[in-house]
């Protein structure tokens, strides 16, 4: 059995006393995608979430963690942000704004704490995925303590 080293995410949610699983996977540097993720872990697509860092144009920077299958909805981001309108941010920012790198980006433990939205779909789950913070290593929780620990409010963000 390998020793998984706990990333900052687990260590915050340890400090929470809230449960969780660190859960290794196989990265594929050539294939970043959730869906990947998903495979290697032998789960459903629409339990294994991506945390993607969005800019409002009103109230800057902001988090949305929506199913490995879909995208965000930029619209419906940009309304339940407070903004009129929303975009990725470039990837070269993502280091610099959240602390994480691409493929490794977690909703737990940012830089700064950015207001956050969970996809409501994660409520329809006993248990969620998300990054753990580093790639090869995700995290196994409820979603329900998750998006409390993370302060997240849910809504309709994702479109397949």
């Amino acid at each position: 059995m390998t020793k998984i080293n706990k990333t900052n995410a687990a260590r915050l949610l340890d400090r929470a006393k809230i449960e969780y699983r660190l859960i290794p996977y196989e990265v594929d540097e050539n294939n970043l995608a959730a869906t990947h993720v998903a495979g290697q872990l032998g789960e459903d697509i629409r339990q294994v979430f991506k945390t993607l860092v969005l800019r409002g144009d009103r109230n800057g920077i902001f988090v949305c963690v929506v199913p490995g299958d879909s995208e965000v909805d930029l619209k419906a981001a940009a309304r339940i942000s407070g903004n009129k309108s929303a975009e990725m941010i470039a990837m070269k920012e993502l280091l610099p704004v959240t602390g994480y790198i691409r493929g490794g980006c977690s909703p737990i433990g940012m830089k700064k704490p950015y207001p956050v939205y969970f996809d409501e779909s994660a409520l329809g789950f006993d248990v969620i995925y998300v990054s753990a913070g580093m790639r090869g290593l995700q995290i196994k929780i409820a979603p329900q303590p998750l998006i409390s620990f993370v302060g997240a409010q849910t809504g309709v963000i994702a479109v397949r």
